[in-house]
C-alpha cells in the first residue's frame, strides 16, 4: 500500500501539473486550452531529439520549454485572441484549440515520425528506498518540483501585483482593462507560464514514457480530470490537489483491480467526485473546505 502511496503522489505529481497549466490559462481567460498536453509533447520530441544530436541534457530541456512557451503563446494569438475578441461569451475556443491540438500534434508526427524515440534518464536510475517502498530518483524530483512550482505560483498570484491583475483579468476583463491593465499581455504571460508547466511536466515523466508525437492526448486527458477533480476553474492549485488524489487512485487501481483499470477508472472517480462536489473536492463551494464563521456571540 505504501508503493501504492508514494507511486501514485509521484504520478500524480505529473498529472497536477498538467492540470495547474489549463487552470492558469483558463483562470486568466475562462477558456480551456485543449492543446495543452501538445505543448507537453513539444518539450519532450525537441530535449529527445537535441539529446540524440549530442547537446547537453540541460541545454535541450531549456530549448524544449522554450520551443513550448513559444508555441503556447501562439496557441493564444492564433486560437483564442480572435475568438475572444470578437465574443468574449463565445465557445468558437472549443473548436480552434483543439484544431491547434491536431495541427501540432500531425507537424511533430511528420517532423519525428509516429515512432517512439529514447528519452533521456535523468535521475530514473537511481532508487531510493522509503520504508518498504522504493522510489526513483525522477519520482522524488517530479514529487518534489511539482510542489515548489505550485507553492511558488500560488504565492506570486496572492502576492505580487501581477499576480492580482491576473485576479482582476481573470474577475473582469473590462474593468481590468478601463483601470489601465494590459489584458493581453496579462493573458499571454499566462499562456507562456501554463505551457512552460506542461513542458516542466514533460521533461518529469519523458523517461518513464519515452517520446512520441502522440503523448499529449493521454496526458492532456488526465490533466483535464485532475483539473476537474480538484476545482482548478476556482484556483489552479487546487487542480494539483486532484492530480494527486487521480494518481494514487489510478495506482490503486491498477494493483488492485488490474493493470488496464487505469484507463477506465480515473472517469469514475471524476463522475463520482463531480456528483458529490459539482465544482471539484477543492473548490471553495464544496462544504468539506469551506471556512467556517466563528459563531456570533450572545448577547
Amino acid at each position: 500500500m505504501l508503493q501504492f502511496l508514494l507511486s501514485g503522489i509521484a504520478i500524480g505529481s505529473i498529472y497536477g501539473l498538467i492540470g495547474m497549466a489549463l487552470a492558469i490559462s483558463f483562470y486568466v481567460t475562462r477558456i480551456i486550452n485543449f492543446a495543452q498536453g501538445q505543448l507537453m509533447m513539444v518539450t519532450v520530441m525537441i530535449t529527445a531529439e537535441l539529446v540524440s544530436s549530442g547537446y547537453p541534457v540541460w541545454l535541450a530541456a531549456a530549448a524544449g520549454l522554450a520551443a513550448s512557451c513559444i508555441i503556447g503563446v501562439l496557441s493564444y494569438l492564433i486560437a483564442v485572441r480572435p475568438i475572444l475578441l470578437s465574443n468574449r461569451f463565445s465557445f468558437g475556443w472549443l473548436v480552434s484549440t483543439l484544431g491547434f491540438a491536431v495541427i501540432v500534434e500531425n507537424a511533430a508526427a511528420y517532423v519525428w515520425g509516429p515512432t517512439s524515440q529514447a528519452f533521456p534518464p535523468i535521475l530514473n536510475n537511481i532508487s531510493v528506498p522509503i520504508g518498504n517502498a522504493v522510489l526513483t530518483g525522477q519520482q522524488l524530483l517530479a514529487i518534489a518540483t511539482a510542489a515548489i512550482l505550485a507553492a511558488g505560483f500560488e504565492i506570486v498570484r496572492r502576492y505580487t501585483l501581477f499576480g492580482k491583475l491576473g485576479m482582476a483579468t481573470a474577475a473582469d476583463p473590462e474593468m481590468a482593462s478601463a483601470i489601465g491593465a494590459n489584458t493581453t499581455v496579462v493573458a499571454i504571460v499566462a499562456f507562456a507560464v501554463s505551457a512552460a508547466f506542461a513542458g516542466i511536466a514533460g521533461l518529469l515523466i519523458g523517461p518513464t514514457t519515452f517520446a512520441n508525437p502522440y503523448l499529449g492526448d493521454t496526458f492532456g486527458t488526465y490533466g483535464f480530470i485532475a483539473m476537474m477533480i480538484g476545482g482548478g476553474t476556482e484556483r489552479p492549485i487546487a487542480a494539483m490537489f486532484g492530480g494527486l488524489v487521480l494518481g494514487v487512485c489510478a495506482e490503486g487501481a491498477n494493483g488492485l483491480i488490474n493493470s488496464q483499470a487505469s484507463d477506465w477508472f480515473p472517469f469514475i472517480v471524476l463522475v463520482v467526485i463531480l456528483i458529490v462536489s459539482p465544482k471539484g473536492l477543492f473548490s471553495a463551494s464544496n462544504p468539506l473546505f469551506r471556512p467556517r464563521r466563528p459563531a456570533a456571540a450572545s448577547r
